[in-house]
Parts: structure tokens; sequence; C-alpha cells
């Protein structure tokens, strides 16, 4: 996918001219500045979405849980807002943490939230999370209608790749060392996943894993959203497809959540190329049909079960 990524689009990019050297400097400029850095952003993006995805599930006990679907995304695009209205001139990477500290927040109170209500059904989780994810959404919709920011914040929000440039895409190196952070520890977060009660008898500080747990996803989400925009369900289908095969122990899954998951954000990348070219649909519109798709499965699937 990756390979194909590099030759698709509307500036044609031969890999037969390449290798053969009769490429011209257009061709050589447009591969290195614009296909090469855009195919490295999709799969940092993919590959680390994903892997946060897998960490919101194993805290939050729920296999509906993902940045889309707790207000995560909503937070970070608020921090975004804020700093388009009190420091716009901020760089890339203090836009990022400023992202990562509204997304933490978020993603803070919708645990917080969980605590305090009764649980019946495992559907009420993400549910509470998109109506949370609702009410941070209108609180950005009112202030960047209020301030004439609309439309910057449509531009931060589309999950679109076609404006990824080189030295535009750096932020998701960070997102790349946090992926590798959470292999690292990985064998804490599945022990957390079974629970306070008994990560704690075992010895493990459930505190600190959940802390790191939240820092991991608030940064890998802000990154991103910093970058493309939203990528909606990507935390969402890629683990769980990953679970039914492979279980969930996560020192073995994780490789392949995240490898899957930059798999298919680049799958649906090219799609939205492809489909209306020369004209290009942003991969946050496929992925959120695939994803719609994919989560009304789930949820009809544990239905027929339940009866």
């Amino acid at each position: 996918m990756a390979a194909i990524s590099l030759f698709v689009g509307v500036s044609e990019v031969s890999l037969l001219a390449i290798v053969s050297g009769q490429a011209d400097e257009k061709m050589l400029m447009v591969l290195a500045a614009s296909r090469l850095p855009r195919t490295l952003a999709l799969i940092l993006a993919g590959a680390g979405m994903a892997v946060a995805g897998t960490i919101m599930q194993m805290l939050s006990r729920n296999r509906f849980v993902e940045p889309s679907t707790a207000g995560t995304v909503e937070s970070a695009s608020l921090g975004m807002l804020a700093v388009l209205l009190l420091a716009p001139g901020l760089p890339v990477m203090l836009k990022m943490l400023v992202a990562s500290a509204f997304a933490l927040a978020g993603t803070g109170l919708f645990l917080a939230i969980l605590r305090k209500v009764p649980l019946r059904s495992p559907v009420l989780v993400p549910l509470i999370g998109l109506m949370l994810g609702g009410v941070i959404n209108a609180c950005t919709t009112f202030f960047a209608y209020r301030y004439d920011l609309m439309q910057a914040m449509g531009a931060w929000t589309s999950g679109d790749f076609s404006t990824v440039l080189r030295g535009r895409y750096e932020v998701l190196w960070v997102a790349c060392a946090l992926t590798v952070a959470a292999y690292i520890a990985a064998d804490r977060f599945t022990v957390a996943g079974m629970g306070e009660d008994f990560s704690t008898n075992l010895g493990l500080n459930y505190g600190r894993v959940v802390a790191l747990g939240l820092v991991i996803v608030s940064m890998v989400t802000a990154s991103v959203v910093v970058t493309a925009g939203i990528l909606p369900f990507i935390g969402l289908i890629v683990p769980n497809l990953v679970s039914m095969i492979m279980g969930d122990r996560l020192r073995h899954t994780l490789p392949w959540i995240a490898l899957t998951g930059a798999a298919l954000v680049l799958v649906c990348d090219i799609v939205g190329r492809v489909v209306n070219a020369p004209y290009e649909i942003p991969v946050g519109s496929v992925l959120g049909i695939v994803g719609s798709i994919f989560f009304l499965n789930m949820l009809l699937r544990r239905r027929f079960r339940a009866a």
C-alpha cells in the first residue's frame, strides 16, 4: 500500500522513469516533497491512532471506545481553536502540546464520568463518550462561529492529507515514538486492562499506568489533529479485528495493530484519491463510512448474541 501510495495522484510519478534515470526534475520534486512525506504521514498517523485506540479500550475495559468515541479528538480540536484565538503564531510543536493538554483533560473527564455512572451495558460507554464529544464540539463550533474561524477549524478537522508536504508532517514522529513507548509498556497495559483491583494485587501501580496511557493517547491524537485533522474509527476497527484473530496480549498484538492501522489509512487514502480523480475525497470521510458500518455491525452482533 505504501508503494502504491507513492505513485497515485494527479501529477505523474513513474517508477520506471525513476529506476531508468529518465525522471525529470519536476517528477523527483513531487516525489520527494509531496508523495513521500504524505505516505510517511499516513503510516505514522494510522499506526499511532490504532495503538491509541487499543490503549483506551484497555483502560476503559470496553471494546467500543477509541479517541473519536470518548471526546478526545473533540478536546484536541478545542485546544487548536484556543491556539488560533490566543496565540496563532505558535510553532507547530507548541500547538501540538496545547492540543495534547486539552485532549488529556477531555479523556480524563471521560474516564471520571465512567467512574460515577453505573454501567449496565457496554454500549453505554461509547454513548457517554459521544455525548461528551458532542458537548465539546458544540462549544468549539460556538466560539469558532463567534470569532469567524469556522473555515479554519474545518481545515483542522477534515482528516485530509492532501496538504501534507515536507516540513509539515514531522510532528507525527512524536506519535511514532509514543507508539514505541506503548509497546515497551505493553505488558503493563495488558494487566491494567484486567481492572484496578486485580492489577494492584499483582503489584502494578495502576495509577501510573493509567497516567502513561492517557499521555500517549492525548499526544498521539493531538499530533494527528495538528497535522491532518480527525481520523475517526481507526482505534475502533483495528484493535477489534486483530483481537478476534490474535487475542488480547498486547506484547504480541501491538505491532500487528500498528501495521494494520497504517494499512487501513493508506487504503482509504488511495480510495479517496482514485474514486473522484483528479479531485480527492478526504481520508477522514472514507474512514467515517467504513468505521460507521463496522461500528453498527459490532452493535448488531452483540445484540444478536444477547438475544
